[in-house]
């Protein structure tokens, strides 16, 4: 009778202000993915558990209540990498299954992996390493990163400072815009000074790392004061979504990034994905959704074994399956291989009310214990817990 229960999923769900629907996209996706046709017929159940902004304390809580009260018998939901030595003991005595997603703030370390724990990651930082190397050989050294506290509080600065270092960056500026009390969180950014600074040494290009409506403010701000038109601007990739650039459709300028993933991708598999989710759900298909169909191809694999609860073998599998899906191979497990992502630099022209987008290079990429990422681990301390983009 038992082997009949549908499998328990507690899911982990901090509020996000900039993608409120985040967790709805990653768990529909999943049961697409799955292949199920509708929630009253699926072999799985979401058991979601509210965690504010993903902070330590109440992500730590919220996973020992699903584990010990719900008796989930998988641990999962967004959540940051630096949480995870505090939950892994819990997972470890349990011998339950952990099955994570992340924007990909941070890069792995090695007090983030363990036999019962597993990621479906987007890899943000192998993006950022990728514009890094490629700002530096097409605009030269001297290029300014710009970003607000949050930001610069993870892994994404330093994964561009590597990238450019590792193409022969020497001299890289940086200028941090600090927003870091209740008081001022809300209120405008003031770029006066760093305006200033670029009318004097117009660096080769300028990279921004914003988030959210912070993004478009700091887009606002670059073209009201002209340097659009004078300056090259390399955005993080959350920047190049089309809800941030829809806004500046009607004024001509141009920008650069790297995508990892576009929904337009002519793949089979991307369109099949696209064109499901779309009809399903009447939604433009995210990077979320994206995340949630690759963890349900998995786990259709996955799903004799779980029905058994032979969760040996589960854990067994995800140490070595791959999937293919649309952003191409994918696995779970840093430390059987993750498949490096296909980074594209893209080339994005704003004009007549249309946003275009020109691959115009493939973007390196390295695995996440490459050496010169060591140096991001020794010198990159930071107390950021909650999950990138949950403000």
């Amino acid at each position: 009778m038992m082997n009949s229960w549908p499998i328990k999923i507690g899911f982990l769900t901090p509020l996000s202000t900039i993608y409120p629907f985040y967790a709805q996209h990653i768990t529909t996706a999943w049961m697409i993915g799955m292949g199920v046709q509708s929630p009253q017929q699926s072999p799985i159940q979401f058991v979601q558990e509210y965690t504010h902004t993903g902070g330590s304390v109440i992500t730590t809580q919220a996973a020992q209540k699903l584990l010990n009260f719900d008796r989930v018998d998988v641990l999962s939901g967004l959540i940051s990498m630096k949480t995870i030595p505090e939950i892994l003991p819990s997972l470890d005595r349990e011998r339950r299954v952990g099955f994570f997603f992340d924007m990909g703030e941070y890069i792995p370390y090695h007090e983030h992996l363990g036999e019962n724990i597993f990621y479906n990651s987007h890899q943000l930082w192998q993006s950022q390493y990728a514009l890094g190397y490629w700002a530096q050989k097409h605009f030269g050294d001297g290029g300014h990163v710009v970003s607000t506290l949050y930001e610069a509080g993870y892994h994404l600065n330093a994964a561009f400072y590597q990238g450019a270092a590792q193409a022969g960056g020497v001299n890289i500026h940086s200028t941090v815009i600090k927003k870091n009390t209740p008081s001022n969180m809300k209120q405008p950014l003031d770029l006066t000074d760093f305006f200033a600074s670029l009318q004097t040494t117009l660096p080769p290009y300028v990279h921004a790392i914003f988030s959210g409506d912070e993004g478009t403010q700091f887009l606002q701000q670059w073209v009201s004061h002209g340097f659009h038109k004078k300056i090259p601007l390399v955005v993080i990739e959350t920047m190049a979504y089309p809800d941030i650039l829809s806004d500046f459709q009607h004024i001509d300028m141009s920008l650069y990034s790297a995508m990892m993933w576009n929904r337009t991708d002519e793949s089979k598999p991307n369109q099949s994905f696209v064109k499901t989710f779309e009809k399903l759900t009447g939604q433009p298909a995210s990077i979320y959704a994206v995340l949630g169909y690759e963890a349900g191809l998995v786990w259709r694999e996955l799903l004799p074994h779980a029905m058994k609860r032979d969760w040996d073998t589960v854990k067994s599998l995800l140490r070595t399956q791959a999937i293919r899906g649309p952003r191409g191979e994918r696995n779970f497990h840093p430390q059987s291989g993750v498949a490096v992502p296909n980074t594209q630099i893209i080339k994005i022209n704003l004009t007549n009310n249309r946003i275009q987008q020109m691959i115009i290079e493939q973007g390196r990429g390295l695995s996440y214990d490459a050496n010169v990422f060591e140096n991001i681990h020794t010198h990159s301390i930071s107390g950021w817990k909650n999950p990138f983009l949950c403000v």
